[in-house]
């Protein structure tokens, strides 16, 4: 549920209170317009503004519209504004979320009818939604590494749902995050968590990577994982290549992801699986192998389990290898 679906969701909750005089009030225009004390919502503790002006609003005949204006600072950053119009009032909302935005633009409308002279309200202190769990100074790690992306020169990241998991009172969720060759999963118990942990992951990648060695999205500069081309393939003397170039890879029960990890740890690559959601045609598990050769390999693999996929996946990967490795 979005920003604004979730302060939508708020004035529904909000409890529809009958009007003393409201049959007499709908007979006259002029009355519509006039509130007396006794007509005003009475004033509940823990309320949101957008609750109480839609209250009010509602037993005046009016109808609040909320307007988004304008998003300004920096993408970690955002400062968002709403104005709300109520009648002749008008009144405008800044916050660090569209949500805090349009309640706290409510709360500036609420006080201009309180402090209004030819309007009889009482207004508790309206509770605003806190903009989110985290501590003040600690910083966002989604917004943080989509500014990486924008001063590198990058793709933006790109997020999907791998898998979800566990009864209905109790998900969890997986999220997948790309940026250029780079990929990481994030758990959680939903999937703004999910997401913020896979940002967290390849954030703290990044931050493990000495100078400039992150390759950007022009391939300008290389890491060391990104350094296995299939020349340095073809001419390598390392022990587990060469028993590759010879393998017929067909020993049944080989575990041909422990033998691709071992290859990759030689060679200086690595090797990511990503779960795919949906099943296949046939009804198995689906999923990719992804291999940060230069340049980059994707292979698939299905299996009647996850393991299973993942083995047909890393011998499909093996299979390409030694093509590519043996050719003169």
């Amino acid at each position: 549920m979005g920003e604004d679906e979730e302060a939508a969701a708020e004035v529904e909750a909000a409890p529809q209170e009958a009007l003393p005089g409201a049959e007499a009030r709908s007979s006259s225009p002029a009355a519509q317009k006039s509130l007396s004390m006794e007509e005003i919502p009475a004033a509940k503790p823990g309320k949101t503004p957008i609750q109480l002006l839609h209250e009010y609003s509602s037993k005046a005949n009016l109808n609040p519209i909320y307007e988004f204006e304008k998003a300004e600072g920096e993408v970690h950053m955002p400062l968002f504004t709403f104005k709300v119009t109520v009648g002749d009032i008008t009144a405008t909302g800044e916050g660090p979320s569209k949500k805090v935005a349009k309640h706290r633009a409510a709360e500036a409308a609420l006080t201009i009818l309180k402090e209004s002279s030819h309007i009889c309200m009482s207004v508790p202190d309206p509770v605003i939604p806190e903009p989110s769990n985290q501590p003040p100074n600690q910083t966002n790690p989604i917004g943080s590494l989509q500014e990486l992306a924008i001063q590198k020169g990058w793709r933006l990241p790109e997020y999907s749902l791998a898998k979800e998991t566990g009864p209905p009172h109790q998900r969890e969720f997986s999220i997948i995050c790309r940026i250029e060759a780079h990929v990481e999963t994030g758990m959680g118990t939903s999937k703004k968590l999910a997401k913020r942990n896979a940002a967290e992951k390849l954030l703290e990648k990044f931050h493990n990577f000495s100078g400039d060695c992150i390759i950007n999205s022009l391939g300008n500069e290389q890491s060391h994982n990104l350094g296995c081309t299939w020349d340095t393939l073809r001419n390598s003397t390392g022990e587990k290549i060469a028993l590759l170039k010879i393998s017929p890879l067909s020993i049944p029960n080989t575990d041909y992801v422990q033998l691709l990890g071992e290859i990759a740890d030689e060679q200086g690559f690595t090797a990511t699986y990503l779960n795919i959601e949906e099943l296949s045609v046939n009804g198995q598990f689906q999923c990719l192998v992804e291999i940060s050769t230069n340049p980059i390999t994707v292979c698939h693999g299905t299996g009647i389990s996850w393991g299973n996929a993942y083995n047909v996946a890393a011998h499909n990967a093996l299979q390409y290898l030694k093509i590519m490795a043996g050719r003169k």
